[in-house]
Order: structure tokens, then C-alpha cells, then sequence
């Protein structure tokens, strides 16, 4: 049996009780403190660090009688933060002394930023932290905690894709809870990308519930796609790089002229991602976003949703090295008069959807963005 000190994230019951696989009404827990550490949040990321610092006190939870599976669980879901456990010494509210295991990072990446605050981080994160826990605790006794830790960014990001989708509703009186029967869900793989399989029946159009159904889909977050214009000099600005799924199809052209895209990272907005992404790969500022509609990319194999966008700008240079290097990303970039992007749209040269998207919507607003 172990006792384990919670200083961060996990003193959030819901998360808790979600990671360990039990209700917290079962857990013999009290209030604790850690002497000689403090908790800090860690810069550009939605879950806090502690550290050695003397004369302060490290505020937390201790949960004392944990078995082999509770504290394996709890190690496969901090060991994709990069964590480890260390013996500590915790002093709970009575003044008795403690001996506890602790999460310290296993990091030198990180950097601190400001003293952490649990109710911030509830309110910020919390939903996002549990759909991200959700995700990878369906791989625990499956996969490696190694490979958690190498897929969970993109787990957050697919988590922050998840809570926007649950927000977009358009109006559709049908409800799944009623018209869709899920008979079994499992993830099929996890890296990068998600593939979740699945087993259902839904609602037919004249009123009975069709046949089960078996079906599997790409799970990815959200991501923007913004065509920089510039309405003075009425150029459009595209970018190229390689694009490995088109060469796995065998497309003898793998690379891609298409607009700037990205994904949007956990706690962005859709225009805040656009702009980060025109200064990543093709090193503009954007004046201003036009927003050209939202959709889903393939809604019959991928969950990714697109917020499409034309930005304004002043294009006057190009770039041979944009993107991102620990992306692996090597992209240029090129400008072009509208009326020859336009004739390319004509004539097939382009093979990428969204840009052609985006040059029809161009095509409709250039009158009016030009005046």
C-alpha cells in the first residue's frame, strides 16, 4: 500500500476519481502540506510544477492506502506529463509527519511561471483536462505511458477540439440520446492522430432504428486555414511542404501549395491560432481576418473541424524556411497576382480543398475587400 501527496491537478476530485479508476468517497484522504516546496504553474502549459524552495509550503492532499493498481494507474497518466515519483516527507493538519510518494517533473524543458491556483486551473481547464484524461486512460494496460507522453499534446488538442464541437449546434431538434444506440467504443490507436472504432445504430428517416452499424474515425482537434490576401496590391500568398498522406497514396506531387493552416493549440481562439500560424510558416502580420465559414474537413472519416479565413495583409516578402523545426516543418512560401491564382484554381493546378474553398470565397468578396 502507497500514500501518495496530490499538490497539483489531481487534487480536482473529478480528475482524482477519474485517473484512479474509484469514487474519492472511498479514498481516506486529508489535508496536507510538503515544507521546503512551492507550486508554480508551468509557462505555456495547463498544469502546474513544483519545486524545492525553502521556507515555503507546498499545499496539497494526502491519500494515504493506495494499492498496485491505483498507484499504476496514477503513474501511467503523470508519466505523460513526464513526471516520476520521489519520497517525501508531508505534514498533515494535525502536525503529524508523513512518508508520501510525489510527482516531480521529469523535465528540464519547463520553466516556471506564476505561483499556481487550483480554481483558476478549474475553471480554465478543468473540462478540458478531464476529456483529455478521458482519452488516455481508455490506452491504460494497453499502450506504453512512453507513448501517452509523446501524443499528449495532441490529446489536449483533440480535448479542446471535443469542447468546441460540444458547443455547435445549429438548430437539429433530433436527439443522439434518443436516436443513436451505442452498442461498443474502443480507441484502435493513438499517436499523433486517434482512431477510435465503433459499434452503433441510429435513427432512420422513417422512424426505425437501423442496423448495427461498424465504423472508425479519425480523431483530430480543430484547425484554422486563413489565405493571406493583400486587397492593395491584389495578390494572395500560398504556402508549400511536404504532405506524407500524399505520398502515401502514391500522388507523385506530395507537395502542397495551399494556404497557411494549422491546428489550434488548447486555450486559443480559432483568430488567435490564424495569426500565430501566418507568422509561423510565412513570417506575416496579419491586419485583419475575414472569417469564410466553418465544416467539417471529411465528415465520413475525420472529427477535424476548419474555421476558414481570408487575412489581410501587406505581402511583400517570401520565405524558403517557414514553419515550425521541431515540426519537422520545411515550408516556402510564394506570391502570386490574383488573376493568376485564379486561372490555377481553373485549370486544376492546386489539389488541396480548402484552398480552393477559400479562392471561390476570395473570388465573391474581392470587390468589396478592395474598396
Amino acid at each position: 500500500m502507497s500514500n501518495l501527496f496530490f499538490y497539483g491537478t489531481l487534487r480536482h476530485e473529478p480528475l482524482l476519481e477519474y485517473v484512479m479508476g474509484r469514487s474519492a468517497d472511498d479514498l481516506l484522504a486529508t489535508h496536507a502540506v510538503l515544507p521546503d516546496h512551492a507550486v508554480y504553474s508551468v509557462q505555456d502549459q495547463p498544469f502546474p510544477m513544483i519545486i524545492a524552495e525553502q521556507g515555503t509550503q507546498a499545499k496539497g492532499v494526502l491519500v494515504r492506502g493506495l494499492g498496485d493498481t491505483e498507484r499504476a494507474r496514477l503513474a501511467f497518466y503523470e508519466g505523460g506529463f513526464e513526471y516520476d515519483l520521489r519520497a517525501q516527507t508531508v505534514i498533515t493538519s494535525d502536525g503529524e509527519a508523513h512518508q508520501a510518494l510525489v510527482f516531480f517533473s521529469d523535465s528540464d524543458a519547463w520553466k516556471t511561471g506564476a505561483p499556481w491556483d487550483l480554481d483558476a486551473w478549474t475553471r480554465d481547464w478543468g473540462a478540458l483536462s478531464m476529456l483529455a484524461a478521458e482519452e488516455v486512460m481508455t490506452h491504460f494496460g494497453k499502450v506504453e505511458a512512453s507513448a501517452i507522453a509523446r501524443s499528449f499534446p495532441a490529446i489536449r488538442t483533440r480535448a479542446w477540439g471535443r469542447l468546441a464541437a460540444m458547443q455547435r449546434s445549429t438548430g437539429d431538434d433530433r436527439d443522439t440520446a434518443q436516436d443513436v444506440i451505442v452498442h461498443h467504443r474502443k480507441p484502435a490507436y493513438v499517436n499523433y492522430f486517434g482512431i477510435d472504432e465503433i459499434e452503433l445504430q441510429y435513427r432512420q428517416y422513417d422512424g426505425s432504428m437501423g442496423p448495427a452499424l461498424h465504423r472508425s474515425g479519425l480523431m483530430q482537434g480543430s484547425a484554422v486555414i486563413v489565405l493571406p490576401y493583400d486587397p492593395v496590391r491584389d495578390t494572395v500568398l500560398l504556402v508549400e511542404q511536404f504532405r506524407a498522406p500524399v505520398f502515401l497514396i502514391d500522388d507523385p506531387e506530395p507537395w502542397m501549395w495551399e494556404p497557411v493552416a494549422g491546428m489550434i493549440d488548447p486555450g486559443e481562439t480559432p483568430e488567435q491560432a490564424a495569426h500565430r500560424e501566418a507568422m509561423e510558416e510565412a513570417q506575416i502580420s496579419l491586419r485583419k481576418l475575414e472569417y469564410a465559414g466553418g465544416a467539417y474537413s471529411s465528415s465520413g472519416s475525420s472529427t477535424e473541424y476548419i474555421y476558414l479565413y481570408v487575412g489581410l495583409a501587406d505581402l511583400t516578402n517570401t520565405v524558403d524556411k517557414g514553419g515550425l523545426a521541431s515540426e519537422g516543418e520545411d515550408i516556402r512560401s510564394k506570391i502570386l497576382p490574383f488573376d493568376d491564382f485564379m486561372n490555377m484554381v481553373d485549370t486544376h493546378v492546386f489539389k488541396d480543398l480548402p484552398l480552393l474553398t477559400l479562392a471561390h470565397w476570395l473570388a465573391r468578396s474581392r470587390q468589396r475587400l478592395r474598396a
